[in-house]
């Protein structure tokens, strides 16, 4: 009886867990934006993520900012950035190739970390 008891345990937790990691990979491909300022400029972030096969995505970085010199915000530059990146099944991260940068996702709260740094979830 404890065995089988195990055995359902056992089965439930795998399911929990396979649903868990689908539910994070699920939630990667799509766009996601974060504002920051300092004295220095302002700036906008959005990241476009695609999924790719073999655990590899495709990631857009646009940037929009404005630098502020002796107080007078400047004119609006923008930079664009493309990434590779790959899909750790047992950490739930995607790692960014060139730089190493780790992109944390919580599902539930709709956002995407980095560093310090938190994007939300647009679409």
């Amino acid at each position: 009886m404890k065995t089988i008891i195990l055995s359902v345990c056992a089965v439930l937790m795998l399911l929990v867990s396979a649903c868990d990691r689908d539910q994070v990979r699920s939630f990667i491909p799509g766009t996601y934006v974060n504002q920051a300022g300092s004295e220095f400029s302002k700036a906008s972030d959005t990241l476009v993520i695609e999924a790719g096969s073999n655990n590899r995505y495709l990631i857009q970085r646009k940037t929009g900012f404005n630098r502020i010199r002796a107080g007078k915000v400047g004119k609006r530059e923008y930079e664009t950035e493309v990434w590779a990146a790959v899909y750790d099944e047992q950490t739930k991260i995607l790692k960014e190739t060139r730089r190493g940068k780790e992109l944390v996702f919580d599902p539930s709260a709709g956002t995407l970390r980095i560093s310090s740094r938190v994007y939300r979830k647009i679409n």
